[in-house]
């Protein structure tokens, strides 16, 4: 946890970071499930600042899809309870996952370019009812009968990630109103992280997706974030890599390939390749 020392576990076990810092590994797709529902706890530090293009002069640090601002802020601060700060190095919005996010939702990812997106499409059950993602069947009742297809790898919804994004999001703002009677940016991190919960274990009704499958994206995204090529938006200053001690992309390891002790190396972006 945050006042931990480096490598050091508490009574509950390892803290957030320190898993993911061990692992490396990601969330599913969109038909993936929760597997992070655990990892959000209540024993992180104050959310810091979104710093704006102007701030700081970086041009990767401008919103390139999210068009209201109170989208992203959203997104920031969810992010940032996904992969907080702490003693091993930095969270979400100082590595940049934020406008990560934004700009590949504003590609051909973001707009399904290059998925199939024609019927039949899965259906998705909250504890409120069922709801299908067809264009034809509407809300049913709680004790609804619905023929679910079967499953298969390809995408199963008719929306598109950026509209998947841009309703989640203004659907956690709804739950927070609901719920503590603010929106979710000015919660404190308790609530932040009950609210992101109630998504993880699908308690919310969010038509066309579900709740459990837009959080396994924003989860996914989150941590794609933190550990790109700083390229592509985040994992900014590599601090991502070195956290990991992953050295980036390189042509070779000819100099370090004989050599019996562990070689740590400096981390290199794309960047150093193609003279930016």
């Amino acid at each position: 946890m945050a006042d931990n020392p480096k490598g050091v576990q508490d009574k509950k076990g390892m803290s957030r970071r320190t898993f993911m810092k061990n692992t490396g590994l990601v969330a599913g797709g969109v038909v993936g499930g929760g597997l992070f529902g655990s990892l959000l706890t209540n024993q992180l530090q104050d959310k810091p600042a979104v710093q704006s293009t102007q701030e700081n002069g970086l041009i990767q640090d401008a919103r390139v899809f999210f068009s209201r601002g109170q989208d992203f802020d959203i997104l920031a601060a969810a992010t940032e309870r996904i992969f907080p700060k702490d003693d091993l190095g930095p969270g979400a919005i100082e590595l940049g996952i934020p406008y990560f996010i934004d700009k590949q939702l504003s590609t051909e990812w973001g707009i399904n370019a290059k998925e199939y997106m024609k019927g039949p499409f899965a259906v998705y059950t909250t504890n409120t009812g069922t709801h299908n993602n067809s264009r034809n069947q509407s809300q049913q009742g709680p004790n609804a009968e619905t023929q679910v297809p079967a499953p298969t790898p390809r995408y199963q919804t008719k929306m598109t990630r950026s509209e998947i994004f841009v309703t989640g999001l203004r659907e956690m703002d709804n739950v927070a109103q609901k719920e503590f009677g603010a929106s979710f940016v000015k919660l404190t991190g308790e609530q932040q992280d009950e609210v992101l919960r109630m998504f993880d274990e699908g308690k919310v009704d969010l038509k066309g997706i579900g709740s459990k499958n837009f959080f396994n994206m924003l989860l996914q995204t989150t941590l794609e974030g933190a550990y790109a090529d700083p390229v592509y938006g985040g994992n900014k200053n590599m601090m991502g890599w070195k956290m990991k001690e992953y050295p980036g992309p390189r042509a070779s390891y000819m100099a370090q390939i004989e050599v019996d002790e562990f070689v740590k190396l400096e981390p290199q972006s794309l960047r150093n390749y193609q003279g930016h």
